[in-house]
């Protein structure tokens, strides 16, 4: 009897299905940094503006595998003064085979980072934590919301505002 298993998920030569695929194979941090200027020493009360960027990234490793790399940054600042600076770029590889294109942008704008995120929101505690900072956990994000509202602007760009001559 020939066992076809790949870490407990049939491996992809042994499922003879030709329906579409979406499995995660891999998950690992491709790059982080950390700055805190002054260290953690804080005038007055502990009350930082935060400020949250989040950008997904994806490149081909082969035809149906894709590398898909969700890059958070978080800045804590208070009075003008930068307290943290931390980016982390955690990654993660993904089989996408027989997808449509529409649900290859929905795999890469909402289910990828979905899975990714709670990976980064780890890094980036343990990272302000360890900077002698408060611990800090992100809120969560709704990826699916962020991918619809996305969809939404590219089907009805903002219209220019018409300009009487």
């Amino acid at each position: 009897m020939s066992n076809n298993m790949a870490g407990g998920v049939p491996a992809p030569e042994a499922q003879g299905d030709t329906g579409p695929q979406l499995a995660l194979q891999n998950v690992y941090l491709k790059d982080c940094s950390y700055e805190a200027p002054n260290g953690p020493r804080v005038d007055g009360n502990w009350n930082p503006q935060i400020n949250l960027d989040l950008h997904t990234g994806v490149s081909n490793i082969t035809p149906d595998m894709r590398e898909v790399v969700l890059t958070i940054t978080v800045s804590a600042k208070q009075n003008n003064a930068t307290l943290f600076l931390v980016e982390v770029k955690q990654a993660g590889a993904f089989l996408m085979r027989n997808l449509s294109e529409d649900d290859t942008r929905r795999a890469i704008g909402s289910v990828c980072p979905n899975i990714l995120f709670p990976y980064a929101r780890a890094s980036i505690s343990q990272l302000v934590t360890q900077g002698g900072f408060p611990q800090f956990l992100l809120p969560p994000v709704n990826f699916d919301a962020l991918y619809a509202r996305s969809l939404a602007e590219a089907q009805n760009p903002a219209q220019a505002p018409a300009t009487k001559n």
